[in-house]
């Protein structure tokens, strides 16, 4: 109310693990965007205008305040070598967007037909609410 429901983007969202090995089974990153997402549902439902959504981040990376120790990869990165190797959570983000894209499309042509609404599909909001 304070803020008049302004515009939201959320960028830079995700889940560091402290791991200087391999781990390519990250269950508790998977976990927290989904119940991110999951979040982000409820909100929209009651009107958020939420416009966007980044995780953080695509590949591992160098972390300012913690060096190469802390993972927030999709993508597990060799420092050594530049390998990639995609992690359960690049797989699982990926099947959530192709689940949700693939529904999204279905409510454009569905609205295209019956000629409801020729804006209502905005994406953000067909992955979400749908």
């Amino acid at each position: 109310e304070r803020y008049k429901n302004i515009p939201l983007y959320v960028t830079e969202n995700g889940f560091g693990e402290n791991s200087t090995g391999v781990l390519l089974n990250d269950y508790r990153r998977v976990k927290f965007m989904s119940s991110y997402l999951d979040a982000l549902k409820r909100a929209m439902r009651k009107g958020a205008d939420i416009r966007g959504y980044f995780t953080w981040s695509l590949l591992d990376n160098f972390e300012w305040i913690y060096g190469y120790t802390i993972r927030f990869g999709l993508y597990h990165v060799d420092f050594h070598t530049q390998e990639r190797t995609p992690r359960l959570s690049a797989s699982w983000y990926k099947n959530f967007i192709f689940q949700h894209r693939a529904q999204c499309k279905d409510h454009m042509m569905m609205s295209e037909t019956k000629k409801e609404d020729p804006n209502c599909c905005s994406c953000l909001s067909c992955l979400m609410l749908q």
